[in-house]
């Protein structure tokens, strides 16, 4: 099972997201961010199981939430690139595959 890095860009929007679930609803934050930890749990366990975006990037979709985790696999770690919403600004976190780094 390999370790997960965040891009900074990509942890912010995520718990930027856990935030808006939560003032929307109380308990939906907590939701969100456990199904997000499951799909992640999966990443580390399948890494090559999830849809090739753009080799070598993949998605994996969140379950019961319109997410997605963007993410590339690294010889020590899997790099998580975006925790996209997937009905939004489709593609916009294509500037950070360049300096893709965890």
């Amino acid at each position: 099972m390999s370790t997960v890095h965040f891009n900074p860009d990509a942890r912010a929007e995520f718990l930027e997201a856990v935030k808006y679930y939560e003032a929307h609803q109380p308990g939906l934050g907590r939701r969100f961010r456990l199904a997000v930890e499951s799909e992640l749990v999966r990443i580390r366990e399948m890494p090559l199981g999830f849809r090739v975006l753009h080799a070598p990037f993949r998605r994996c979709l969140i379950r019961k939430f319109p997410y997605a985790i963007i993410y590339s696999i690294e010889p020590e770690f899997i790099s998580v690139i975006a925790v996209a919403h997937t009905k939004r600004k489709p593609g916009y976190w294509h500037e950070r595959l360049d300096g893709h780094i965890g």
